[in-house]
């Protein structure tokens, strides 16, 4: 037997043959049903031979099908006894904060900014400038034509940043790099958006449109940032799909 809990991992999965991947999807798609139905009424529901679902428990480390459904049925108990990890607790109360209607008309206030311009600039170094890139091929693949920047020295002409609105990505909103790109951006006019993780910070202070999520600060391996940036995804996407 395999252990206390039913895992269908990836190489369990490879084992299958076409009949069984079709067995498997109805029971994956069915599991609080399976551990109450009996070997000939499963056959019938996924039109296989009873033969075929033995194989199949076999091919899961279990000696025949009312043990595999015991082992199904331990599992979906302990799925939901599982208590959420740390992390995902944190991200679906962030996304639980987000289900209100002034995040709705704060997002309306960034668009509109967004609408307007001609074209976007975001900014962002290290794992923000890599969000950074990934923002601005989003917005261009929605139809906003969009510029991903992570050298803070890149030559700029005023012709350049006409009708142009920066969105400044940063989890401390302290990167001293980027916060001297964007006083450079606003002498040339440009209305600065930002994404940070708190709203007393220097960047998100000298925009004219902050959004900030909040989450526990996170440093690992002597001082490198590994605080989640799910939410910066979110809201780039968010953004985006409200043009």
């Amino acid at each position: 037997m395999k252990g206390n809990i039913i895992m269908f991992s990836y190489d369990d999965i490879q084992k299958f043959n076409e009949t069984e991947v079709k067995l498997y999807k109805f029971i994956v798609d069915n599991g609080d049903k399976i551990p109450y139905m009996t070997i000939r009424e499963l056959a019938d529901k996924t039109h296989v031979s009873t033969s075929t679902i033995l194989r199949f428990c076999n091919k899961m480390n279990y000696d025949g099908y009312n043990e595999f459904k015991t082992g199904l049925k331990k599992y979906l108990y302990q799925i939901q006894e599982r208590p959420p990890q740390n992390d995902l607790s944190e991200l679906l109360n962030y996304f639980h904060r987000t289900n209100t209607n002034s995040f709705e008309q704060k997002i309306e206030q960034g668009t509109e900014f967004i609408r307007r311009a001609e074209r976007v600039i975001f900014v962002g170094q290290g794992s923000s400038g890599t969000l950074a890139r990934y923002g601005a091929r989003y917005f261009s693949n929605l139809g906003k034509f969009s510029i991903g920047l992570e050298d803070p020295y890149y030559p700029m002409t005023k012709d350049m940043l006409k009708n142009t609105v920066v969105v400044a990505l940063s989890v401390t909103g302290e990167t001293k790099e980027v916060v001297d790109l964007l006083s450079r951006f606003k002498t040339s006019n440009c209305n600065i958006l930002s994404v940070t993780n708190q709203s007393n910070s220097t960047i998100a202070k000298i925009s004219d449109w902050n959004i900030s999520y909040n989450m526990e600060m996170l440093s690992v391996n002597g001082g490198y940032n590994a605080t989640t940036q799910v939410p910066v995804l979110f809201l780039i996407e968010t953004l985006a799909r409200r043009l």
